[in-house]
């Protein structure tokens, strides 16, 4: 026997409440967020509170079948950890840092890990600068500019080109800004794991990308941590190998619902409609390690649900707080062919300043806005009467309107093989000039069609006799 090795440190549960297990240790009294382990560990627990002198509660992040009273619990002395490390790259995840993919063991020596409960960059890390983060999507760059260092919700329903643009935002990180991108689902159902899994894989980006799960079927415990672990995922490649990050988040509305649970089930008093009195802190505890240091960047793009549509719902109202940007995907756009299915007049973004983006980007964008937000007022005189009936001026706005639109559509690498066209990465510049032209009215002598799934506006002579619309929906509906 190794005399150096430290006796364990043993308790027992005196009771178990669902998740939540009441543990008695004699002496050294586990610290808060240390881990137990029951069971030959198979139970892991996570200590919350300390009752008294002796007794802790915690939290299980695994079923606890099996668990009963007088049981023997183990603390292990450091809090849940998660692998980093070069060698995470292109695996799957679950909570505990375990490969779910069912390919080879990563060697230890590859890898070493860290406690998921990191402080946030001090501010003097931090970087003053407010700079644009290029997804050399067009629309995106031009009426939405997202933050480097920032957070942006992502709104959308199935079958709107959701994963799609997520998938593709993955694409051009990789390929034009070097960096990494981690997808962290939490709540997720096992089948939409598996399908985004073998879409990355398909689509060449597994590479240089992480993904961890905390599934729909596990304990509140695990799918509330799993985001606490991607981000010290994240961490490592901002830190330590000074790479910008993506992080991919599917759904931070369920983050908030695991704490609910949480709170819920260790009998705290709940807050308004329900929700836990600490969301606001949890959630910022998260959202705060999200930012921009001297090095580099960790960016992130939430799916964020709103329940019943209700937009003044505390979890929306909080999450909203944090987020430098909105995109909102339309069914209507989506039905009619124009991918990606922005809407670009319910999607905002609070980088489209002039200090921010430049007195050009700004008034082009501004004007761009005004264009699409009086065509669509113009839908339902034009839908009644016909567009023989508006005045010379509305007809040429409904002329420059209809070409921005389709201007805005643009071909995904990770969908030609869908539609077997050629993925285009835009420039912000080559954007930016192609709705300056488009607003002079420069190319009313060129059919709508020449405008729609075209990189930079230069394509446009060359599709001058190209099908119309119609032939190209049907291909870019299936790649959603």
């Amino acid at each position: 026997m190794n005399l150096n090795t430290p006796a364990p440190n043993l308790g027992s549960v005196i009771s178990v409440r669902g998740s939540v297990v009441d543990v008695y240790f004699e002496t050294n009294l586990p610290a808060i967020h240390h881990l137990l382990e029951a069971d030959q560990g198979r139970i892991i627990i996570e200590v919350l509170t300390q009752s008294d002198e002796h007794r802790v509660r915690g939290i299980a992040l695994t079923p606890t079948q099996g668990l009963a009273r007088g049981a023997m619990v183990e603390a292990r002395g450091f809090p849940l950890r998660a692998p980093v490390g070069k060698a995470i790259l292109s695996r799957i995840f679950d909570v505990f840092g375990h490969t779910i993919d069912r390919e080879a063991k990563i060697a230890a020596e590859d890898m070493q890990w860290r406690s998921v409960h990191q402080p946030p960059p001090a501010l003097t890390q931090r970087s003053t600068q407010a700079e644009i983060f290029e997804t050399g999507i067009k629309i995106i760059d031009v009426l939405l500019p997202l933050e480097r260092g920032g957070k942006a919700g992502l709104f959308g329903g199935a079958g709107v080109g959701k994963t799609v643009l997520l998938t593709e935002m993955i694409h051009n990180m990789i390929g034009h800004h070097a960096g990494v991108s981690i997808f962290c689902g939490i709540g997720e159902r096992s089948r939409e794991g598996e399908e985004l899994y073998h879409d990355m894989k398909t689509a060449g980006v597994l590479p240089t990308m992480v993904m961890l799960f905390g599934q729909m079927n596990e304990p509140p415990g695990a799918r509330f941590r799993v985001a606490h672990a991607a981000l010290t995922m994240a961490e490592y490649f901002r830190d330590d190998e000074h790479r910008d990050v993506l992080l991919l988040v599917d759904n931070i509305f369920r983050f908030i619902q695991a704490g609910s649970e949480i709170s819920a089930l260790m009998g705290k008093m709940p807050s308004r409609l329900g929700y836990q009195a600490t969301m606001g802190t949890e959630l910022s505890e998260l959202q705060e390690r999200i930012a921009t240091t001297k090095n580099a960047a960790i960016t992130s793009i939430q799916a964020v649900y709103v329940p019943a549509d209700d937009f003044t719902d505390p979890a929306a109202v909080h999450t909203f707080s944090h987020l430098s940007a909105s995109i909102v995907l339309s069914r209507k756009r989506a039905s009619e062919g124009l991918y990606p299915a922005i809407d670009p007049l319910q999607s905002s973004s609070k980088m489209a300043t002039p200090g921010i983006v430049g007195e050009r980007h700004y008034a082009l964008a501004q004007e761009t806005r005004r264009t699409l937000a009086r065509y669509a007022e113009l839908k339902d005189i034009i839908a009644m009467l016909g567009l023989e009936q508006l005045s010379a001026d509305d007809r040429k706005l409904v002329a420059r309107a209809r070409r921005l639109e389709r201007f805005f559509t643009q071909p995904f690498f990770t969908t030609e093989k869908f539609s077997d066209i050629k993925g285009k990465l835009v420039t912000l510049a080559d954007a930016l000039d192609g709705c300056e032209r488009i607003l002079n009215n420069e190319f009313n002598q060129y059919p709508e069609s020449a405008l729609y799934m075209i990189g930079s506006i230069d394509e446009v002579k060359q599709k001058d006799a190209a099908p119309p619309l119609s032939d190209y929906r049907k291909p870019a509906a299936d790649a959603s």
